[in-house]
C-alpha cells in the first residue's frame, strides 16, 4: 500500500483534502510556535524576566480555562459540520449553538477569575496581567476552526492565524517598553485574536450563508452532556504537559518562574514533535487497522522506530544547544534556565515512547482507557512534582515532568494489557 504512494502524481496528493487539512494546521502550529519563539526575547527586553514569568503564568491559568470553553467541541462539533456541509439550516443552527455554549463558558470562567481575584484575593502576585488576560478565553470561544476543519477549508483560517500573530508581535514592538506594561501583553494577543475571529464570523455569515440563530438551550444543554468525557480528557492532559509552571509557582518566586518559563516555552515547541507525528499518521494508521491489521501494525513499528531515532537525536542536539538558544532567546546569559532546559531536553525522546500506545487507542475507538490513561497520568504528575518542586524548587518540576513521561508510557502498556491484550501483542510480541 505504501508504496502506491509512489505512483500518485504530487498535484493528486496535494489536492486531497485530509492532506490540506493537515498541512494548513501545521502551518498555524508552526506560525505559532515561530511568533511565540520571536516574541520572547522581545517580551524579556522589554518587560524583564520576573514580570515575563508571571506573564506566562497567567496564560497557563487562562490556557487551563480554555480547555473548559472548548469543552471538547474542537473534537466533536468538526464531524458534525462535516456530516452537514450541505444542509446550510443544520449547519446554522449547529454553528448558533456551539458559538452559544463556548461564549457562556468563557463569561463562566471569566466569572471565576473574577471570583478568585476580587473575592478569594487568589493569584496574588500577578491579579491584574491575569483579570487583563480574560479576553484570550473570548478569543477561544470565538475561534470557528473546528467549523473550517469541518467544511475542510483551512486555507483562509491557518492566513487569518498568521496574520492575528503579526498583529500581536507588532503591538510587542510598537508598545510593550516597561515591567509595568506587562499587563497588556496577554490582553493585546486576546483583543487581535478576537477582532481576527469577528471577521471571519462575518465571512461566514455573508459568504457561506450561515445564519446566527438563538440559541437551543436544550441542544446545547445535549451536547455539553455528550462533550463531558473529551473535555475532561483534554483537562487532564493539558494539565500534564502544562502544569508545572503554576505547581512551581506555588514554591519560587518571579525571577525563578521567569528563568523556567523560558525553558518551558522551548521545551514545548519539541513537544509539539510527537503530536504532530500522530495527527500525520492517524488517518493511514485507521484504514489499516481496519482492512489489514498485520499491516497496520507493521506500519507503526517502522513509524515508531524512525521516531525514537529522530527524537533521540533532536534531545540530544537541544542538551548540547542550550547555552546558545537561551542567550539567543533572552539576549543575555541565564545560568538557570540553561540548566532547566538541558535537564528537560530528554522530554522530547521520552514523549515519542507513547506514540504506539496512544495511536492504538484512537485507531481502536478506546475512549474510557485514554480518559483513565489521561487522568492517571494527572494524578501522577500533580502529586510527584509537587513533592519534588517542594524539595529542590526548578530542578525537582524538571525531573518529576520527565518521570511523568515515563509514567505515562507505563500506564499505558498496562491499561492494554490489562484491557485489551490482543492489540497490546499485535505490537509488542
Amino acid at each position: 500500500m505504501l508504496e502506491k504512494l509512489g505512483l500518485i502524481p504530487i498535484s493528486d496528493i496535494i489536492k486531497n483534502k485530509s492532506i490540506q487539512n493537515f498541512l494548513f494546521l501545521a502551518v498555524i502550529q508552526s506560525s505559532n510556535v515561530l511568533i511565540s519563539i520571536i516574541s520572547m526575547p522581545l517580551l524579556i527586553q522589554g518587560i524583564g524576566v520576573d514580570q515575563f514569568g508571571l506573564v506566562n503564568l497567567s496564560l497557563s491559568v487562562i490556557i487551563l480555562l480554555n480547555i473548559m470553553v472548548g469543552f471538547g467541541y474542537n473534537l466533536s462539533a468538526p464531524r458534525e459540520v462535516a456530516v452537514n456541509q450541505n444542509d446550510k439550516t443544520a449547519l446554522s443552527h449547529l454553528v448558533s449553538n456551539v458559538f452559544s455554549a463556548k461564549i457562556l463558558l468563557a463569561g463562566f470562567a471569566t466569572f471565576l477569575i473574577l471570583a478568585g481575584v476580587f473575592g478569594l484575593n487568589l493569584f496574588k502576585e500577578y491579579q491584574l496581567i491575569l483579570v487583563y488576560s480574560v479576553l484570550l478565553l473570548f478569543s477561544e470561544a470565538t475561534l470557528p476552526l473546528w467549523f473550517f476543519q469541518g467544511m475542510e477549508k483551512m486555507k483562509l483560517i491557518s492566513i487569518a492565524n498568521i496574520f492575528s500573530k503579526l498583529l500581536f508581535l507588532m503591538g510587542i514592538v510598537l508598545f510593550i517598553h516597561s515591567p509595568e506594561l506587562s499587563k497588556w501583553v496577554n490582553f493585546m494577543m486576546g483583543f487581535t485574536g478576537l477582532m481576527i475571529n469577528l471577521l471571519l464570523l462575518t465571512y461566514i455569515h455573508t459568504f457561506l450563508q450561515i445564519r446566527f440563530y438563538r440559541p437551543q438551550f436544550s441542544a446545547i444543554w445535549d451536547s455539553l452532556k455528550e462533550n463531558v468525557l473529551f473535555c475532561f480528557s483534554n483537562l487532564a492532559s493539558h494539565i500534564s504537559i502544562n502544569g508545572g509552571l503554576i505547581i512551581l509557582s506555588f514554591f519560587a518566586g518571579a525571577e525563578t518562574l521567569g528563568m523556567y518559563s523560558l525553558a518551558e516555552r522551548v521545551v514545548m515547541v519539541l513537544r509539539l514533535f510527537p503530536a504532530m507525528i500522530i495527527q500525520a499518521i492517524f488517518p493511514n494508521a485507521s484504514k489499516l487497522y481496519k482492512k489489514d491489521q498485520v499491516s497496520f501494525y507493521r506500519f507503526l513499528k517502522l513509524v515508531y522506530i524512525r521516531v525514537l531515532l529522530c527524537g533521540a537525536v533532536i534531545a540530544t542536539l537541544t542538551y548540547l544547544a542550550a547555552p546558545w538558544i537561551i542567550r539567543v532567546l533572552s539576549r543575555s546569559e541565564l545560568t538557570e534556565s540553561v540548566t532547566y532546559l538541558q535537564v528537560l531536553s530528554p522530554l522530547l525522546f521520552l514523549s515519542c515512547l507513547n506514540i504506539p500506545n496512544i495511536t492504538m487507542m484512537l485507531v481502536a475507538d478506546l475512549k474510557q482507557l485514554l480518559f483513565k490513561a489521561s487522568w492517571m497520568m494527572c494524578l501522577y504528575m500533580i502529586f510527584v512534582t509537587s513533592i519534588l518542586t517542594n524539595y529542590f524548587g526548578g530542578i525537582g518540576l524538571c525531573f518529576g515532568i520527565l518521570s511523568t513521561e515515563i509514567a505515562a508510557y507505563i500506564i499505558c502498556m498496562v491499561l492494554l494489557y490489562t484491557q485489551n491484550r490482543k492489540l497490546f501483542h499485535g505490537f509488542y510480541s
